[in-house]
């Protein structure tokens, strides 16, 4: 197979600012000892996927480790072939004079031209392209570092050492069943850390959710062992701007710690966990809320009060949810409620939620929306209401003494399917579900969680616990 890579001649670059070294090379050093790298021999990173969350993770490795050329490869694949309209080329254009630091980088490496040619409707640019020269079609206000772009899947990815899946949960499973073909000649496996946000239900033989990692692990047959899931409450453009901002990477001990070391920055604190698919699935539990989120927001006008109204119920959910899936729920609460937080102050499926209560989008446009990516929480509506909707996973209700499906606890994810999935009620019933008067006190549904045992190990695929 053909394909390009664009390489960057000069990578000591961080939004115009000298790389400043701070023991880097001594971390590489320790990480690239555990692949057994000896001298001349180059530890590979390859991130799949050049959305948001994707480029910045790249662009930080690059930002922070590329100058040690001889040591290490970092770049990233994206498909080829995306156009980039002219309405963006004129607002990247706009980007690019505002910034000094990235005008005098884009004419020194003589690129400037073609942004101008793009401005005028002269010249289409298209995102691996422009990507090459630091700019991510889904974040054109943060420029980035100018990357290593491979348009080649192969090419990217047969020999790689570490592989970065920063593709969307809906198209993991895809370009990693495509990944595994090129890897049927490997003797050793691939580290992967993947940074997807999402999940699968998976119904038969019985319901169970189906996380990014798991998706990757069935496609390729890379050991469990060696596939991590790093989350956190963060912004991309934020982190990349220097924020300070915390993770967590999750995994087998093998691996998570070393990581863990390798990609932490001074702005950039990760944390390590063992717990790999619980806090991957609470990453996509809060994509689901923060839409109902965003279209409370809309149509109230911002209401402080509406908004903490929402807050109670849908944290209520999740607690409830949680209880459902970890035998030790209140592990999860702190991260799990800070990375709710966070997506709800800035996060795209909020923003998504409050353009479809001002009607600026519509649901038949998808949930892949331009200048944004694909917007995780649709497909995980759909997921956790199928799963929660099982007879199999039916809670008695002590009062009324009756068993029920666990989705009828949780009225907002109720809503946001008919919304959202099934398409039978307009944005305006997440309103009319939270001024219900039948609706119960959020603090009674958390004391039922905390008062009874709904765990159900068979969620995340584990055995039946034995009394």
């Amino acid at each position: 197979m053909v394909g390009t890579v664009n390489v960057t001649p000069d990578s000591l670059y961080t939004n115009g600012s000298l790389h400043s070294p701070n023991g880097v090379e001594e971390k590489l050093d320790e990480l690239r000892r555990l692949f057994g790298k000896s001298d001349g021999d180059l530890l590979k990173i390859v991130g799949v996927g050049a959305g948001a969350w994707g480029s910045v993770f790249a662009a930080l490795l690059q930002d922070a480790y590329g100058h040690l050329r001889e040591k290490v490869q970092i770049r990233i694949w994206r498909r080829p072939g995306r156009a980039v309209d002219r309405s963006t080329a004129e607002h990247l254009f706009e980007v690019i004079n505002s910034r000094e630091d990235v005008l005098r980088r884009l004419i020194r490496r003589c690129a400037y031209l073609k942004y101008v040619e793009g401005r005028l409707g002269d010249r289409t640019l298209f995102a691996d392209e422009i990507l090459k020269d630091g700019f991510c079609l889904n974040m054109i206000d943060t420029p980035l570092c100018p990357m290593k772009v491979v348009t080649n899947l192969q090419e990217a990815v047969w020999d790689a050492d570490v592989v970065i899946n920063g593709l969307p949960s809906t198209e993991t499973r895809e370009v990693f069943e495509e990944i595994s073909r090129y890897w049927k000649e490997r003797i050793s496996a691939p580290v992967i850390v993947s940074l997807a946000k999402g999940i699968e239900a998976a119904l038969d033989p019985e319901p169970r959710i189906v996380t990014p990692t798991e998706m990757i692990n069935r496609a390729t047959g890379v050991p469990i062992e060696n596939i991590l899931y790093l989350g956190g409450p963060n912004i991309a453009s934020e982190i990349y701007n220097k924020e300070y901002a915390n993770a967590r990477i999750c995994g087998a001990d093998k691996w998570r710690k070393p990581l863990a070391k390798f990609l932490r920055q001074p702005h950039f604190i990760v944390w390590d966990n063992s717990d790999l698919v619980t806090h991957e699935v609470m990453g996509g539990l809060k994509n689901v809320y923060a839409i109902g989120a965003g279209m409370v927001a809309a149509l109230t006008n911002e209401s402080a009060t509406s908004k903490s109204v929402y807050f109670a119920h849908c944290t209520s959910e999740m607690i409830f949810i949680t209880h459902l899936l970890t035998e030790e729920p209140e592990k999860l609460a702190g991260p799990l409620l800070a990375d709710t937080y966070v997506t709800l102050l800035k996060g795209r499926n909020a923003w998504y939620g409050q353009m479809l209560a001002k009607g600026e989008l519509s649901l038949d446009m998808g949930d892949s929306i331009k200048g944004k990516g694909t917007i995780q929480g649709v497909s995980a509506v759909g997921a956790f209401y199928e799963l929660l909707s099982q007879s199999s996973l039916n809670v008695l209700i002590p009062e009324e003494n009756k068993p029920v499906a666990p989705v009828e606890l949780c009225p907002i994810l109720k809503t946001l399917y008919k919304v959202l999935i099934t398409r039978e009620l307009s944005t305006q019933a997440i309103l009319q579900a939270l001024r219900d008067e039948t609706m119960k006190d959020p603090r009674d549904r958390i004391e039922l969680a905390q008062s009874h045992t709904f765990y159900r190990p068979s969620l995340l695929g584990q055995p039946h616990t034995k009394n």
